[in-house]
């Protein structure tokens, strides 16, 4: 049979590119993808580059506050969003240009438009076209969840904060995510009185305990009004625009915008899917194996799709072993170990490797920790705190995770995931001679346990 493409991707974010582009410039496949919405996908345009933009903005306002205390005549007048914003679409558009550009100079052909499976071997364009691909790539990536009795009620997801003409007075943040966290610590320094409000015991689930404890207690300390153990058990869209919030706690107060992070589902709606007979996860994600294939054989997803690693670099490594394997002659799995990550509340919080709660599920553990006031904010008379901490196999002495709250955490982590994919253990960490005066010193400082066993 004869084909349009060797290759079709559905989906313009950052796995689904790459994969495109190695195939088209070094497996010499020929290329084709379609992304409905804007190239660069949920990273580039509503995700890891406008927050991390929104990030740098909010910490200013504490710069100016600490730059007073180290001698200098700085007045702070206000944050001007509508500037901002400005500037931040300036830079959104350049980078969706240079996805296009980077893609179409390999020879991969772009349609800016939806594309859905007919087939195991063909896509249907929004405009009828039929197309046939020898592989169909599925890289649509994750979409912000809306439980279904708030849905349709005006609130705003992570989508759409990007996209407010000014910002709100007050906001109500449901969720205790990383997205939920990172979007109330953004808000709070520009000015936005934020409660965030999350139904478990605890903010970030799945991260090691004192990181979570200490990102809590420095959100709460900054001015966030933290509510765990508490969900939302009603919405009301008042008359003047804003919303009235009932909680399971018999509360009920009116916020001006209120923002769900109540998670994300892979982007899966529609797309013809189970027409195509590709089986999928009970979620909604794209069940695949260890090479991103599919059941059907000439259909691979890889991304936020496969709801394996929700980041993208990883996708970003899947994409390019996908093309490696089916069209460079160099079998290639994505390595899902020890991947690292990072959360940008204020401080951040990075993590590699283990919790110290599953760590302890495998065997005995020594935990070293230390916590301590930096210098550069206790000079300005600051309080906030950081927190370094190694969880350590007491058998064999490997450091089996690393927790960071600091500023800079995000930077730290990704060298300490360097020794941790190397195996080092503590006692490689301890022959390394500390960088002073850091905060990153303490890391190779730590001489005894705080826990054992």
């Amino acid at each position: 049979m004869t084909f349009d493409y060797d290759l079709f991707v559905i989906g313009g974010g950052s796995g689904g590119v790459r994969a495109a582009r190695i195939a088209a410039s070094e497996g010499g496949a020929r290329v084709a993808m379609a992304e409905e919405y804007r190239m660069g996908g949920t990273c580039v345009i509503r995700g890891c580059v406008p927050k991390k933009l929104m990030v740098f903005a909010a910490g200013h306002g504490a710069t100016l506050e600490e730059a007073r205390a180290y001698g200098w005549q700085v007045e702070a007048t206000g944050f001007d969003w509508r500037a901002f914003r400005a500037k931040l679409d300036a830079e959104l558009t350049r980078l969706e240009g240079a996805y296009t550009r980077n893609a179409e100079n390999a020879g991969v052909e772009i349609f800016h438009q939806r594309a859905t499976l007919a087939d195991p071997h063909t896509v249907l364009l929004a405009d009828g076209r039929r197309l046939t691909a020898r592989h169909i790539l599925i890289a649509t990536g994750g979409t912000p969840f809306v439980p279904p009795e708030f849905d349709g009620q005006g609130a705003m997801t992570s989508n759409e904060v990007f996209l407010m003409d000014e910002l709100p007075g007050t906001m109500l943040i449901i969720g205790g995510g990383f997205i939920a966290c990172e979007f109330a610590c953004v808000l709070q320094g520009l000015g936005v009185a934020v409660t965030q409000m999350y139904r478990g015991a605890q903010i970030l689930r799945g991260f090691d305990d004192d990181l979570r404890h200490t990102v809590a207690a420095e959100m709460g300390a900054q001015g966030v009004t933290l509510e765990v153990g508490t969900d939302l058990v009603s919405l009301e869209r008042l008359p003047d625009g804003r919303y009235a919030a009932s909680d399971t706690n018999g509360g009920r107060r009116e916020f001006d915008r209120v923002l769900f992070a109540t998670g994300r589902v892979a982007n899966t709606g529609g797309l013809g899917l189970e027409a195509a007979g590709v089986a999928l996860q009970e979620n909604g994600a794209v069940k695949v194996d260890g090479w991103s294939q599919t059941n059907i054989p000439s259909i691979y997803a890889v991304g936020d799709v496969t709801d394996r690693i929700q980041l993208t670099p990883v996708a970003i490594r899947e994409g390019h072993a996908f093309a490696d394997t089916v069209f460079g002659g160099k079998p290639t799995q994505a390595d899902h170990a020890l991947v690292a990550s990072a959360v940008f509340t204020r401080p951040e919080a990075a993590t590699v490797g283990l919790t110290e709660e599953e760590a302890r599920r495998e065997g005995p553990v020594k935990i070293f920790m230390t916590s301590f006031r930096p210098m550069q904010t206790a000079f300005a008379g600051g309080t906030s705190k950081v927190m370094m901490k190694l969880v350590v196999c007491a058998a064999s002495d490997r450091v089996l995770g690393c927790h960071i709250v600091a500023p800079g955490a995000a930077e730290m982590i990704q060298f300490a995931a360097v020794a941790l994919k190397m195996g080092a253990t503590k006692a490689d960490f301890d022959r390394v001679v500390a960088v002073h005066p850091t905060m990153a010193e303490e890391i190779v400082l730590l001489r005894k346990p705080v826990r054992e066993g």
